[in-house]
């Protein structure tokens, strides 16, 4: 896009913190957009090595002493955070603006990770819960702040660091475990990520001197009595249930199928990495449809094939498994994008971001716990598994309903 094409806020914003009241020259316009599409990536980074991290190390914490109970809060906390923050972001960041609200999340993840290898379970509950709380804040920030910069390449944003986000997932899920073996310290091996979140914290420091003046007073369309936004609030979290379930379970199904802690997390790993093409082609395939529910069908069936096969031959077919729920995983971005497409104003995608994640996740809160539940409760896999892949069925009509070519707020 040529220089006098980009968008006008994003030009204000570029103003705004480059060089007060001075003309912005088409070669600064493009590094100060490299730049901040960087620092929005590092961020997207961040935003789920916090949980994947843990996931690899709880069955070396649980031969530590750590409850079966304590893991299943463990795995429960942070969807349950995402909701409950993510009810409320919008309303806190109002007082203090999107970017520096955005610059508070990443504080309070990078305290969270180190505040839960201090000392003992409830600094680890803490610690989590805490960094939870920082990763829900920048869930439903980051959205609105590619819609604020990035008006016309909402897709691409998009798309760009739901991969990215799934990247960091898979180095949390890969790394944790080699880095607290050759260290020899299950602290390092958690605490070590709140490194990463720092330097996130630094790159986006930039975009929060100015004081954020475009408060939006606005009132958009009410979502609680339409379908359509029932449909992706649920779609949203059949598929928060399904990814964080496998974040915090699949290494140890893996781990019970024969495999080694190294071997499980690395299985997570080419899970997740398998995902993040799939992560940045998805959207902008979705965007070209005119009906994105076929395009939810397909990758709801991978996933369900993915459980079965987890129940029926885990070790035979591990990395098979694995990459059919890794692409299957790219519904998520489909979701999101389901934000900006299933609405006709930026009020209203903020709105319905909100609903979908605060809802969403509560409603994915369960799954983690219920599948550890059901494990302990029966010694195997046969019931979550069996379980999981019944819920496919509930995502595959949801995003039917979901994907239709309608509009929320339209007249």
């Amino acid at each position: 896009m040529p220089p006098t094409a980009q968008p006008s806020r994003l030009s204000h914003f570029l103003r705004g913190h480059l060089s007060e009241g001075a003309e912005v020259s088409p070669l600064t316009r493009r590094r100060a957009t490299v730049s901040l599409v960087v620092a929005v990536l590092l961020v997207a980074f961040n935003l789920r090595i916090a949980v994947t991290s843990l996931g690899a190390m709880l069955d070396r914490l649980g031969s530590m002493g750590l409850s079966a109970t304590t893991q299943g809060v463990l795995t429960s906390l942070p969807v349950l955070c995402f909701a409950a923050v993510g009810a409320t972001a919008m309303i806190v960041t109002r007082r203090v603006g999107v970017d520096r609200g955005l610059e508070g999340a990443l504080v309070l993840l990078a305290a969270g990770l180190v505040l839960r290898v201090v000392d003992g379970t409830p600094a680890l509950i803490a610690g989590t819960l805490v960094a939870c709380a920082g990763i829900a804040l920048a869930n439903v920030l980051i959205p609105a702040i590619v819609k604020e910069h990035f008006p016309t390449r909402v897709g691409a944003m998009t798309g760009a660091y739901s991969a990215v986000l799934s990247l960091g997932s898979a180095f949390g899920a890969a790394l944790t475990v080699p880095i607290a073996n050759a260290t020899g310290s299950w602290r390092v091996g958690l605490g070590i990520w709140a490194a990463l979140a720092v330097v996130a914290a630094v790159a986006w420091a930039p975009y929060c001197r100015g004081r954020n003046k475009q408060r939006s007073t606005a009132r958009g369309t009410s979502m609680w009595r339409n379908p359509t936004a029932w449909a992706v609030t649920v779609l949203f979290g059949t598929q928060s249930l399904f990814a964080y379930v496998m974040m915090s379970w699949l290494p140890s199904v893996y781990v019970d199928a024969g495999f080694s802690d190294e071997t499980a997390g690395l299985l997570l790993a080419v899970s997740i990495l398998i995902g993040v093409p799939c992560f940045f082609i998805v959207p902008s395939i979705a965007g070209r449809m005119r009906h994105q529910g076929h395009l939810v069908a397909v990758l709801t069936s991978l996933t369900v094939l993915g459980w079965l096969g987890l129940w029926l031959a885990p070790a035979g077919g591990a990395w098979l498994w694995a990459a059919l729920l890794g692409v299957g995983g790219s519904v998520f971005p489909v979701a999101l994008s389901f934000f900006a497409l299933r609405t006709t104003s930026s009020v209203d995608t903020a709105a319905l971001s909100t609903m979908a994640q605060s809802i969403g996740y509560l409603l994915a809160a369960s799954g983690p716990f219920v599948v550890g539940v059901l494990h302990h409760a029966t010694g195997g896999w046969t019931l979550p598994c069996v379980l999981l892949a019944g819920l496919g069925v509930i995502q595959l009509g949801t995003g039917y309903l979901a994907g239709r070519p309608v509009r929320i707020g339209a007249h």
